[in-house]
């Protein structure tokens, strides 16, 4: 009796070591996303390309935001971090102020456009200095992908900012956002579509180009509290999945861009200024739109200084886009 009382304390002994191996050994992906319009200070495209005299300090402010977010994932428990650099050209972060121990996803164009490189074995996602959609008429630089061309992006009919998008993109790979950071109007429209995520606070809109900002200091820690609470809270956040086959409705401001791009068979064209094109998920409504914001039969290695995205900027417009009438080199994403 006592040998086989023995026994069994062993055994239940070796159980909890296991367990305990195996918990300590459990991997916590994180994905962060990297915009620079929300990010603490910025205003105007004077931060936010190279030919802006503070481009140069927004730099700064954007990698010590996102050093602060991968410093705190680590302390809360995460084992792995990937960080997107997804505003502009996708070449602003700078990467040697970095933590040695993440890896970055730098340029245009990507396949998942902000969202490149996140799949099913991410636990949960970051959104860093994001802005309001292209529809809403609050926040600094509201705009969906290119407030050059685009009026308005629907997904299965509703209305998105570039959050709603790449929120849903992670939601194919069952992937939660859990944080987002930026003006006050991207926090409340971004809570409003995902439910009660983290959101960080960093800067209050009063206009498109006009806000009250909290110094780049107390961001960063505003940004560590909250990366915080939402890596403690991730297993209450549900992944935000949409209904496939998912329904894409791009709005051009101009008219040509839809007249062109109806010659596709697997587009329609809904108004004079509207497409339509129903993907089987998000992976190929995310590859549709990349490739019409950034397709050109000259497409060729570059040699520029513009920030923009290839479908941002006039100067590299895709020929569909660049046959619109619109003449102005300073829009950014």
């Amino acid at each position: 009796m006592k040998v086989g009382m023995l026994w069994l304390a062993l055994a239940i002994t070796i159980l909890c070591f296991v367990g305990d191996s195996q918990s300590q050994s459990k991997k916590l992906k994180i994905y962060i996303s990297a915009d620079m319009e929300g990010v603490v200070g910025v205003v105007t495209d004077a931060q936010l390309g190279p030919s802006g005299f503070e481009y140069q300090r927004s730099r700064e402010f954007m990698t010590e935001e996102v050093k602060a977010a991968v410093e705190a994932a680590f302390e809360a428990g995460a084992t792995e971090v990937m960080v997107s650099d997804s505003h502009g050209n996708g070449q602003n972060l700078l990467i040697e102020k970095l933590p040695r121990n993440i890896t970055l996803v730098r340029a245009f164009p990507r396949p998942l456009m902000m969202m490149q490189g996140i799949d099913e074995t991410f636990d949960g996602v970051i959104f860093l200095g994001y802005h309001t959609g292209t529809t809403n008429p609050q926040g600094v630089r509201a705009h969906t992908m290119s407030s050059a061309s685009l009026a308005d992006v629907r997904l299965n009919g509703a209305s998105m900012s570039e959050a709603g998008v790449n929120a849903a993109i992670a939601g194919h790979f069952n992937v939660p956002v859990v944080m987002i950071s930026g003006d006050d109007a991207i926090v409340k429209e971004t809570t409003a579509l995902l439910g009660n995520i983290e959101g960080a606070v960093v800067k209050w809109a009063y206009g498109f180009h006009s806000a009250r900002t909290l110094m780049p200091e107390a961001a960063y820690e505003l940004i560590r509290q909250k990366v915080k609470q939402a890596i403690g809270r991730i297993k209450d956040i549900k992944p935000y999945k949409l209904r496939t086959p998912v329904q894409l409705d791009v709005r051009f401001k101009n008219y040509r861009p839809s007249e062109v791009l109806s010659y596709l068979p697997i587009v329609e064209r809904t108004d004079a200024h509207s497409i339509r094109f129903v993907g089987k998920d998000m992976i190929e409504v995310s590859k549709f739109l990349e490739f019409i914001m950034t397709y050109s039969p000259s497409l060729e290695p570059l040699v520029s200084t513009q920030v923009c995205k290839p479908f941002a900027c006039n100067n590299g417009f895709p020929a569909l886009i660049a046959g619109s009438p619109l003449k102005s080199t300073s829009v950014m994403n």
